[in-house]
């Protein structure tokens, strides 16, 4: 596998999603003009909160809140290191902790070495109109 992944788990206030959607917009084409080769950005769709462990959990989601899953592709670990190094540095991004459109304490995130990488093939069936 030669592919590098940032994993990134944010709790966002259900009234504050179009603002985290709007930053996050943006930091996203920062990430790809730097040299990301993809920005995804999830929300919780089916996420139950589980007794021991969950996404839910894992960012001390409260009721008011969603979570959401980024995750950004590189080509390696030294391109992820220089693409964030250059993303870390731009002013654009700058931003106040208190002006965040959510709680960046109880955001996670880390990289990630793609073990096993599945995909399926476009299947096309020819059909013949009569």
């Amino acid at each position: 596998m030669k592919n590098y992944v940032d994993s990134i788990v944010t709790p966002v206030p259900k009234k504050k999603v179009a603002a985290y959607l709007k930053m996050a917009q943006k930091a996203g084409k920062i990430w790809i003009e730097h040299g990301a080769l993809a920005y995804n950005e999830c929300a919780a769709d089916d996420v139950q909160k589980g007794k021991v462990t969950s996404f839910p959990r894992s960012v001390k989601m409260k009721l008011t809140e969603t979570v959401f899953v980024c995750w950004i592709v590189y080509k390696n670990r030294k391109h992820r290191d220089q693409v964030l190094s250059k993303v870390m540095n731009d002013s654009r991004l700058e931003m106040e902790m208190s002006d965040m459109p959510f709680d960046g304490k109880r955001m996670i995130w880390g990289g990630f070495k793609p073990m096993i990488s599945l995909f399926a093939k476009n299947k096309v069936k020819k059909t013949t109109q009569k």
